[in-house]
């Protein structure tokens, strides 16, 4: 099966309608907003979709970068969570380097009806691509082994390995911590 051409853009203010209107769909991810990874102490206590799509939104309309919108002709369809890994609270990587430029590729999701049909590369693909574009030295990635009972949206490591990352550690006992430097 040929898949269809996918657009890619970030979330801005200028298309966060989109990001609202794929999130809130049917079966879209609007229980969590991507903030999972995102929140603060603070944060963290806040519960509900409500509370979370504001925190979201709120970084959006500050200009933080969040990720990208993935778009079949004008309609966005998929979504890929990718930032810098300092906008994140701490997920198991190491440490930076002084000289280094981390992001953090925290999250895919992808509608039921287009799932099974390969898209993780091409979202993949999609966030290294932008992350070095904006001046990334490195993208840092969190998979699960196809049988983890939880952190599914975060990819398959075997999706990783095939871009090209490498296994630097765990994270907990389901997350993969993978790299892929840029430089």
């Amino acid at each position: 099966m040929t898949l269809p051409a996918y657009t890619f853009r970030p979330v801005t203010s200028e298309n966060v309608e989109d990001f609202v209107a794929l999130f809130a769909a049917r079966g879209g991810p609007g229980h969590c907003w991507c903030m999972v990874w995102r929140g603060s102490p603070a944060e963290k206590h806040e519960q509900g979709g409500s509370l979370k799509k504001a925190q979201m939104l709120g970084r959006i309309e500050a200009g933080i970068p969040v990720g990208l919108l993935g778009y079949e002709g004008e309609r966005p369809r998929v979504w890929v969570s990718i930032a810098p890994r300092d906008t994140h609270i701490k997920l198991g990587g190491p440490e930076a380097r002084a000289d280094e430029r981390a992001w953090s590729l925290t999250c895919m999701f992808v509608p039921r009806d287009l799932r099974t049909k390969g898209l993780a590369s091409v979202l993949i693909a999609a966030a290294v691509d932008h992350a070095r574009a904006e001046g990334a030295t490195s993208v840092e990635a969190y998979p699960v082994r196809p049988d983890s009972p939880s952190f599914r949206f975060m990819g398959r490591v075997s999706s990783f390995e095939k871009a090209g990352f490498r296994f630097i550690g765990m994270a907990g006992t389901r997350r993969h911590v993978m790299r892929l430097g840029l430089c």
